[in-house]
């Protein structure tokens, strides 16, 4: 004992961590020194290789060193084992997983996939590995070695890469544990709900719009805080490419190089279908009814493991499958099978070349690939196009079904007929107008009389509905000119609430009609408030402070709606909404407000900055807030009510502040002339580490919209080094 205990002492501390061979560790040595890291005063990591592989590899051991728990989540999810970490809770959603993103099929596009994309791949394992290499007293939650197949798992960067209809996990749960399945069709339907509170803005100004003559592009995506760092990397075979990178992938999800930008917003596109199947049982086997004949239901076991005090427990279900894809819910006694496209090497390899584009022509041939399922893109490029594509994966159906609803699978007249070419597309190529917005809303405001017409596309191709992020974009861009970087941010953090310019008038007559009532006669001061303010939101506003609080409470009956607009968007039920609400519907929450208020800080007068807060304490995926704790104030609100720079809060188990925890993560602006200038700004700072000084950093700024210069060339960059470095130096 004593003499073994004496080696732990005297042994590297490397071969007490993960298991590498010899082999693999002279490997990623030598291709170190193919790699220069060089952190700018931000934090930044800009990442230099010799290939796009070596590019690649210190592109990941950058991610690892800024935030390792965060690029293991991400894939501990897609591999479908979060309930290994996180116990029974979870064991369902691994399901789901497993269901619609086969792991096999995985592995069998890594097997065969193109030479220079087999690279990339190793390279982004042998990064991760490289890095728990050099780091053994960072402990892994799962995975002790990642393999090269893992992006196979997640072809996208979104943060909503996963379509399956309207499916709900707890469907999944009733049909698969024996629970009670049969819902009813009409409780489930899949119809367009703004998503509330995410979302994304995107802006591309053509060189009609600039001072400069340049195009200008305007990035600003709605997710949770720190879903993504801030990253640049380059390489001497044509990678020149800078933005954010979704945590643990290898290319940059919505950025620009030195020739053309990206901007990607979340589609509502329908690229996911539901199938009604009629299931019959003969000598205990399933077979279901399709063009008048039985086909075979194909039965596959899962095998799930989940935490259960301090064990993992195995847990088997029999899961089942048509040619349209997984049976995942019952409905009105029918099982209901989902086709979608979840993952595939071609969505791949289009979200790594899209970085590499040249122009317009060489991006629209990318877009070609149609291989892109959830999201929509405004670009600009060096040479001033602009452009717009709604979704860019969407499959030809029958235009005269209605395809939001569950179809019959018992016929192949439902079936998918081969996908849209790109040109029948929804689609904007540098409009008369001069500038585009889309802020996950309907691609027919997309810029103003240049839009697409509704008319000349299928209803499966833009269910999206108008919002109020999308009326205030428009109106901004239809008015603005003489565009600059500057102003272009200035009209991105534009912080008028549209949708109190419904809401509001609505309170104000009903107060006037009722304001003898003794019930509000309390309301007076408040609603006098309301009525002078111009409903645009800050730090300083009380108005901002009732607004918000009292359109909260009126959200749910909103988005409910009634059996008559199931269809319609947040604008129409909230118009719907007020013409019909009664006075004590409109009045009584704000008494509710106005008491709360006073209960929780002693009067309801609070400027909005007070009780709307930024606070990163810890760096954890659950972060911990604190009332006693230092938080800086913050102006902005959710993009629900129009607010372009959105910040979602909320109070917390012990808290009486709100604390943000979705809305602006990396926002940049960035214009096209002979060199590429550009404009950004990150939640908090690069780093997930508390300690480091790149945790906080930006945090000021991010509550006052203050952006920072782009690095973009290593001469800039070489100015303003904080570390140079090879990995595992």
């Amino acid at each position: 004992m004593k003499k073994s205990f004496f080696l732990l002492f005297i042994l590297p501390l490397q071969l007490l961590s993960q298991s590498f061979t010899k082999e693999e560790i002279n490997n990623w040595q030598q291709q170190a020194k193919q790699v220069t890291i060089i952190r700018d005063n931000w934090g930044i990591p800009h990442i230099y290789g010799k290939s796009d592989a070596d590019a690649v590899f210190g592109l990941l051991y950058a991610q690892c060193e800024d935030d390792f728990k965060r690029v293991e989540m991400n894939y501990i999810e897609k591999l479908g084992r979060m309930a290994e970490i996180k116990g029974e809770s979870e064991l369902y959603n691994d399901l789901l997983i497993r269901m619609i993103i086969d792991s096999a099929e995985a592995v069998n596009d890594y097997k065969n996939s193109p030479a220079w994309l087999k690279q990339l791949l190793n390279a982004y394992a042998d990064g991760i590995n490289y890095y728990l290499y050099k780091h053994p007293t960072v402990k892994p939650a799962l995975l002790q070695h990642f393999e090269p197949w893992f992006p196979l798992l997640w072809t996208d960067g979104s943060i909503g890469a996963i379509d399956i209809g309207s499916v709900t996990v707890n469907e999944l749960k009733n049909l698969y544990s024996g629970g009670d399945a049969s819902l009813p069709t009409a409780a489930i339907t899949k119809k367009y709900e703004e998503p509330l509170p995410s979302g994304s803005n995107g802006f591309a100004f053509a060189p009609s719009k600039t001072a400069s003559g340049n195009a200008i592009l305007y990035i600003n995506p709605h997710v949770t805080f720190y879903f993504r760092p801030e990253v640049a990397v380059e390489s001497t075979e044509g990678l020149h490419a800078y933005g954010a990178v979704t945590w643990g992938q290898f290319f940059v999800y919505q950025g620009f190089n030195e020739h053309c930008g990206w901007m990607h917003t979340s589609s509502y596109t329908d690229v996911a279908d539901l199938y009604m199947e009629k299931v019959t049982k003969k000598d205990n086997a399933f077979f279901y009814a399709y063009d008048k004949q039985l086909k075979p239901i194909k039965e596959r076991e899962i095998s799930l493991q989940y935490l259960d005090n301090g064990n993992l427990v195995t847990k088997k279900i029999k899961t089942y499958y048509t040619h349209h894809g997984p049976v995942m819910a019952k409905r009105n006694g029918q099982w209901i099978s989902v086709k979608a496209n979840n993952r595939s090497m071609k969505g791949l390899i289009q979200s790594w070349q899209r970085t590499k584009t040249k122009g317009f022509e060489a991006y629209k041939k990318n877009m070609e690939l149609l291989s892109n399922t959830s999201n929509n893109t405004v670009f600009a490029d060096d040479k001033g196009n602009i452009a717009y594509w709604h979704g860019n994966y969407i499959p030809k159906r029958d235009p005269k079904i209605n395809w939001a609803k569950p179809v019959d699978g018992s016929t192949s007249a439902t079936e998918w007929r081969g996908l849209h070419s790109l040109d029948e597309t929804v689609h904007v190529y540098n409009p008369s107008t001069g500038w585009i917005q889309n802020c996950n809303s309907t691609p027919f405001t997309v810029s103003g009389t240049s839009s697409p017409k509704k008319e000349n596309y299928p209803a499966y191709m833009a269910p999206d509905g108008e919002n109020f992020r999308g009326i205030n974009a428009a109106k901004i861009l239809s008015s603005g000119s003489q565009y600059t970087i500057d102003k272009v941010i200035a009209s991105g953090y534009n912080s008028h609430l549209a949708a109190f310019d419904v809401l509001i008038p609505a309170l104000l007559k009903a107060f006037e009609s009722s304001k003898t009532d003794p019930a509000y006669q309390s309301l007076a001061a408040p609603i006098q408030v309301l009525a002078g303010w111009d409903r645009n939101s800050s730090a300083t506003s009380i108005a901002t402070t009732l607004a918000i609080e009292w359109g909260q409470k009126l959200l749910p009956v909103i988005m409910k709606g009634s059996d008559d607009d199931e269809e319609a968007d947040q604008v129409e039920k909230t118009k719907k909404f007020v013409t019909k609400a009664s006075l004590q519907a409109l009045l009584q929450p704000l008494s509710a407000v106005i008491n709360e208020l006073t209960q929780k800080f002693g009067g309801w007068q609070k400027p909005w900055g007070d009780i709307n807060r930024y606070q990163r304490l810890t760096g954890n995926f659950s972060e911990k807030f604190d009332d006693k704790q230092p938080s800086i104030p913050d102006g902005f609100v959710a993009s629900t009510w129009g607010c372009l720079p959105s910040f979602v809060s909320r109070t917390y188990p012990g808290t009486n502040l709100r604390y943000g925890y979705n809305g602006n993560s990396f926002i940049c602006a960035v214009e096209f002339g002979k060199k590429v200038v550009a404009k950004s700004l990150l939640a908090g700072g690069e780093s997930g580490d508390s300690n480091s000084k790149h945790f906080n950093d930006q945090a000021l700024m991010y509550t006052k919209g203050q952006f920072k210069e782009v690095l973009f060339y290593k001469e800039d960059v070489v100015k303003h080094a904080e570390k140079t470095y090879h990995p595992g130096e």
